[in-house]
């Protein structure tokens, strides 16, 4: 393989796991819309604009893990990264998702200015609101995931999901879990 196409391949394989995800995420978001905003007679994206939008995410992931300040806490535990990227994240998203409404009202009130003062008038807060609560926990569960396979390994990962992996049997009562699931639980985590 020539170092062009293996270059090409190694973009491809670092850009499907977050447009995949996103691609989910933002359908079911694009299906929470449909099902709020029905006969309210608001028109909705179609599903192409959607993939393109997971395209556009995927990429900015990826790029945004190239930035010095996004691995802002490389020896704190893995908590501080997820809720640092969910923030840095969820904030973008935020901005897209208000830019693209204002994108529609700016196009029929003929100006930047006056799509954005129409746009607060006629914004329906709590959906706005409802869609982004959904995205922050669709982000969130994004960046836990993502920090424990870097964390983990893409390796073990994968053998965990589809592979052998080792599978660990604790013995219980009816009345909850016995001593030595208890004392293999805690070993388990150290």
């Amino acid at each position: 393989m020539s170092n062009l196409s293996t270059k090409i391949k190694e973009e491809i394989d670092a850009l499907l796991p977050p447009t995949i995800f996103f691609f989910i995420a933002l359908h079911l978001v694009a299906l929470f819309r449909v099902l709020m905003l029905k006969g309210t007679g608001i028109s909705l994206g179609t599903a192409a604009s959607v993939t393109v939008a997971a395209l556009i995410l995927g990429k900015a992931v990826l790029i945004a893990d190239l930035l010095p300040f996004i691995n802002r806490y490389p020896d704190k535990p893995l908590a501080y990264n997820v809720v640092w990227k969910t923030t840095v994240y969820v904030l973008v998203s935020m901005l897209v998702h208000y830019l693209e409404r204002l994108v529609d009202f700016w196009r029929e009130a003929g100006g930047f200015i006056a799509g954005n003062q129409k746009l607060l008038a006629e914004i329906v807060w709590p959906h706005f609101w409802a869609i982004q609560i959904l995205l922050v926990v669709l982000i969130l569960m994004y960046c836990t995931a993502r920090e424990l396979f870097l964390v983990i390994g893409e390796d073990k990962v994968r053998q965990f999901f589809l592979g052998h992996c080792r599978r660990y049997r604790f013995n219980s009562t009816p009345h909850g879990p016995g001593v030595q699931a208890v004392i293999s639980a805690a070993v388990l985590t150290r």
